[in-house]
């Protein structure tokens, strides 16, 4: 299994290179149930393998000339501050209840993903340091915590906040990633052991597809991989809750899920929106 969950860790790096997000949105499941960890260590481990996959990644993006490091500084050094508080109230919580808290930020993102509008349509706008400080907070707070929830709530809030356009955002939303895994991990490991050689082997693997996904990143349509990621992060959290609260919530789930699919492809082929609301506009508008 653990060779299993190796390979599988070139998804995470290709996500993180390609949309500067949702690598741990993919490792925290992929440690606690391809390897057998449990949920503390995995979301432990996972800000390892994502805060190095992030680091290495950065460095990628910025030669390409994708980084705004003031921004990004900016808001990591508040994020840092949240996440290695969050790294501590995860000690007091039951790892059940961390598990069911990252499956609602995996909903909630994935819901984001498939609406927002293409980022070509973002208005462009600064806001303050302070704004600035309490969304790198509370974004922070999160990823500490939960051991989720970094790239695909910092991208929108560089683009919508910052103002920077969506290559970018990407680029130096992984450096805000880097600065809070390391705090929130500073924060688990009072408490949290880690099995550094398997940390090690996924992290390898995770690299190896985050410099592919930085190399795609102005050769892909970002917005069509935002909205397919979306669907495949709905269909993860659905499994998610049927091992944690009951087998028949994880189908109800993918059911709802599959709904959401169709009214999705009847928008695409039909002109017809039975979930216009999640699915947002027909493609053919876009």
């Amino acid at each position: 299994m653990i060779t299993l969950a190796v390979a599988l860790a070139v998804l995470v790096g290709v996500s993180l290179g390609l949309l500067g997000g949702g690598g741990s949105i993919l490792t925290v499941p992929l440690l606690a149930y391809v390897a057998g960890m449990d949920t503390k260590q995995a979301i432990a481990t996972s800000l390892v393998v994502v805060g190095i996959t992030s680091a290495v990644s950065t460095f990628a993006h910025a030669r390409a000339g994708r980084v705004r490091w003031r921004s990004g500084l900016a808001f990591g050094v508040a994020g840092m501050a949240g996440a290695y508080l969050g790294g501590m109230v995860s000690q007091a919580i039951p790892g059940s209840v961390l598990l069911i808290a990252f499956t609602a930020v995996m909903i909630a993102t994935a819901i984001a993903m498939i609406t927002r509008r293409p980022a070509g349509e973002a208005p462009t706008r600064t806001t303050s340091i302070a704004k600035v400080a309490l969304m790198g907070l509370a974004v922070g707070l999160v990823t500490g915590t939960v051991g989720a929830g970094g790239g695909f709530l910092v991208v929108p809030a560089l683009v919508l906040l910052g103002g920077l356009p969506m290559p970018v955002a990407v680029g130096t939303s992984l450096l805000v990633i880097t600065m809070n895994s390391a705090a929130g991990l500073a924060g688990h490991l009072s408490s949290t052991s880690i099995d550094w050689a398997v940390a090690g082997a996924v992290t390898a693997a995770a690299v190896l597809g985050s410099l592919l996904g930085s190399h795609l990143t102005v050769r892909v349509d970002p917005d069509v991989l935002r909205r397919a990621f979306g669907w495949f992060v709905l269909a993860m959290a659905s499994v998610m809750l049927g091992q944690e609260i009951h087998p028949v919530v994880g189908v109800l789930a993918a059911a709802l899920t599959a709904l959401a699919g169709l009214g999705n492809l009847s928008c695409a082929r039909l002109g017809w929106c039975p979930l216009r609301w999640l699915t947002g506009p027909p493609a053919a508008t876009r």
